[in-house]
Formats: structure tokens, sequence, C-alpha cells
């Protein structure tokens, strides 16, 4: 009986892991996005204030993802 929760146990921890896999994108992501912020920041200096509005907006939905994934991992650990 033993040998079966720990089974589960592992397979818990590896399913929480593999979650985890979904918060590469918005890393990848919010990296594009700045880069290209400070990129037009860069040649159009003018608009700074618009360009970071916008960034910190697509920044936010971006985490919203990586949240997703961060949240059904701990639903896999501690739920299920």
């Amino acid at each position: 009986m033993e040998i079966t929760g720990n089974l589960v146990d592992a397979a818990k921890a590896l399913g929480a892991g593999l979650a985890m896999i979904g918060v590469i994108g918005p890393g990848i992501g919010i990296g594009l996005l700045v880069q290209g912020a400070l990129n037009a920041i860069g040649r159009n200096p003018e608009a700074s204030g618009q360009i970071t509005t916008n960034m910190i907006l697509g920044i936010a939905f971006a985490e919203a993802v990586a949240i997703y994934a961060l949240v059904v991992s701990l639903i896999i650990l501690f739920v299920l």
C-alpha cells in the first residue's frame, strides 16, 4: 500500500513540473515585448509614455498565462 502512495506522490510532482512548462512562453514573450518597447523608445523618445503604458499592459496579459500555469501546478500538487 505504501508503494502506491509513493507512486501517486511522484506522479503529482511530475505533473506539477510539467504544468510549469507553460511559463516558458510568457517569459519569452515578455522579453520580446520589452525589447520591442525599448527599440521603439530609442527611435522615438517623445512617445515613451504611451509606449511604456502599452508595454506594461502587454506584460500583465502575458503574465496572466504564467499565473494560470502556476495555479494548475498547485492544484495538481495539493488538491488532486
